[in-house]
């Protein structure tokens, strides 16, 4: 009995792929859990829709994420901070991950997630540091900061 996986089933195949089963397991398990569907006309069309729409989605968030990415990456985005430093030009304090987002916010009007900002550790020090991100999965992108001296 051929059938339309709806959720993955280790060992016997992925969300939205068209297997032949054998006919008990399929309307016995499969089906009866809401693993499966029957793979009827109707709802073959209602799989190449939703895989249309899917594609479709995909595609344009990849594409806001390449935007994103050039707006970032042109040479007169520059993230500044003004903070206190002692001689050494360490910061009393630091910049945080969620400081530069909102920076980047408030100085540009480009919103990011923190959490896909790639900074293992606050900056602090003064100076420019480039922070990497992850925009989408294949598109990544760089966060340039400046940190001055506050007067």
């Amino acid at each position: 009995m051929k059938i339309i996986f709806t959720k993955d089933v280790r060992g016997r195949g992925k969300r939205g792929e068209v297997k032949d089963v054998p006919t008990g397991y399929a309307q016995n398990f499969l089906i009866k859990r809401g693993l499966a569907k029957a793979a009827t006309k109707a709802n073959m069309n209602t799989l190449k829709r939703v895989v249309a729409n899917e594609e479709a989605a995909y595609k344009a968030q990849k594409a806001d994420a390449e935007k994103v990415k050039a707006s970032l990456e042109k040479d007169d985005t520059i993230v500044n901070f003004k903070s206190k430093a002692g001689t050494d030009s360490r910061l009393f304090g630091s910049i945080s991950s969620k400081k530069i987002v909102e920076g980047l916010d408030k100085q540009y009007g480009i919103k990011i997630d923190k959490r896909k900002l790639n900074l293992p550790e606050p900056i602090k020090t003064l100076g420019y540091t480039n922070v990497p991100v992850k925009l989408f999965k294949g598109v990544e992108g760089t966060i340039r900061v400046h940190v001055t001296e506050q007067d």
